[in-house]
């Protein structure tokens, strides 16, 4: 692999990092009272340089990158992201041990919005912002962020080791570049209207801002410690509930529907359908399941209470109007079920992703067809299109992987000592990039109260589930092939 080049694109990241670190800092210096632009800045330098000082020996050259290189990319500018990202929190202190740092900067970028802090609200507005920041970062994808400085072949090779196939499979035939264009235009715009949208409903401006890229990025962080409760908004819970369905459902159709003018794109994804569908199914069952254990008083406090945390969960943001550690058990299986499944591939949202179950589902289908009537023509289609053999083989390859591993870390959890719910969906929470589980980690919880070992398997958890697992694997191998 050609690392002159690989450390030239790595180095772009931390300046993308460090730009956003200075706006982080420089509403800091605006806030009365702030003390948080010391950390922001000092980290903002300190990036800026790390960031800026190889690319003085390193030239990038005019050779074309090939995957192994666009990936090995895409890996380390995520890790340098996170690690760099501590910094303003590590230098601020307080609850900021190391670990602790790493933790919520790896949280925010990778849009898990686990956090390890007791109390959001004492904060200062810089760091707050920052914590934003990394989440809203981490939603478009740093790479594809940064990318869009460089020329279109460039562009093209890291959006394609950054965004997933399937992701790319209803643009299939389009250069990745121009998928990448419109989903960072799809994201902007979405990002903008659910700010107007919060402000008409009432909520302060750096609220509105800070909830409208939490719910866009589907992370979760919010600037108060009961989360969307504090509000007690119906309006702004209506008005989230839709940017948080709309940040799962896959970009690049958004864009043609709104931003091209043409609706119906929504309503011929077989996927999109399936995805809305199983979020009101799921809906239905913890309204009726909450009303008839008599926890909610009246079927319309049911179905808001129930609307806004299975959309929540389903998309993988994690924002929160109740503790639903104290849901009865069914409503609690359904949320889980949703936290492993969730949106559509080309979204902010985590999880094994709908276009995934639907290929292994019909994939299972075709076989057992077969299996009785061995000469009957069954393929796998998709919103009217043939699925090769290779993509449905991913899918069932993809689930197995991210399943083992919510396994293998659950275990590791509940040998540290944690209990049964609480490492399952601990585990579940991490890999899915969701945030909140139940038990220890309910979703007005936090995880400040795990050893510092599980947080740092926590961390990789993160990071193997926003990856997309396969990614990892492909630079190890490359790694060991060198």
């Amino acid at each position: 692999m050609n690392w002159k080049i690989i450390t030239w694109f790595i180095c772009i990241s931390l300046l993308c990092v460090a730009a956003l670190m200075a706006v982080s800092g420089i509403i800091a210096c605006f806030t009365p009272g702030d003390e948080s632009w010391i950390p922001l800045l000092l980290s903002a330098s300190l990036t800026g340089i790390t960031g800026a000082f190889p690319l003085i020996y390193v030239r990038r050259g005019s050779q074309k990158l090939s995957f192994r290189e666009g990936n090995c990319i895409v890996v380390g500018a995520w890790f340098l992201a996170c690690f760099f990202g501590m910094l303003p929190f590590l230098f601020y202190g307080r609850e900021f041990t190391p670990v602790n740092a790493l933790f919520e900067s790896v949280s925010g970028f990778t849009t898990t919005g686990a956090s390890i802090l007791n109390d959001i609200e004492a904060l200062p507005r810089g760091l707050q912002f920052w914590r934003i920041s990394t989440a809203w970062v981490g939603g478009i994808g740093i790479v594809t962020l940064f990318s869009m400085m460089t020329g279109s072949t460039y562009r093209s090779t890291l959006s394609g080791a950054e965004i997933s196939s399937i992701a790319l499979q209803p643009f299939a035939g389009e250069r990745k570049d121009s998928y990448a264009n419109r989903m960072l235009a799809t994201y902007v715009a979405l990002t903008l209207l659910t700010f107007f949208c919060l402000k008409l409903t009432g909520m302060g401006w750096f609220d509105s801002a800070t909830n409208a890229m939490s719910a866009c990025s589907t992370c979760g962080f919010c600037t108060r410690n009961t989360s969307i409760a504090f509000y007690a908004n119906p309006a702004a819970e209506l008005v989230l509930s839709v940017a948080m369905l709309a940040a799962g459902i896959h970009f690049g159709i958004l864009f043609l529907a709104f931003l091209r003018g043409r609706p119906k794109y929504i309503w011929k994804s077989e996927t999109i359908k399936v995805f809305l569908s199983l979020v009101g199914i799921a809906v239905a069952i913890v309204t009726l399941d909450l009303m008839l254990r008599g926890h909610e008083p009246s079927f319309g406090k049911a179905l808001r209470e129930a609307t806004f945390q299975v959309v929540s969960i389903s998309t993988t943001t994690g924002f929160a109007t109740e503790d639903t550690t104290l849901w009865p058990p069914l409503s609690m299986a359904v949320l889980v079920i949703c936290s492993l499944i969730c949106g559509c591939s080309g979204s902010t949202s985590g999880g094994i992703k709908i276009d995934r179950a639907i290929l292994a589902v019909k994939g299972i289908y075709r076989k057992v067809v077969l299996a009785v009537r061995p000469h009957a023509v069954q393929t796998v289609r998709i919103d009217g299109h043939i699925r090769p053999d290779e993509q449905v083989n991913d899918a069932y390859g993809y689930i197995f992987c991210y399943l083992l591993i919510v396994v293998l870390f659950a275990a590791v959890n509940m040998a540290a000592g944690v209990d049964f719910t609480t490492g399952l969906t601990a585990s579940v929470a991490c890999i899915g990039n969701v945030g909140p589980g139940f038990g220890e980690v309910g979703s007005m919880s936090n995880y400040s109260a795990f050893p510092a070992v599980l947080k740092v398997t926590g961390m990789i958890e993160m990071l193997i589930g926003r990856l997309e697992v396969f990614p990892v694997f492909y630079l190890l191998r490359s790694i060991r092939a060198n």
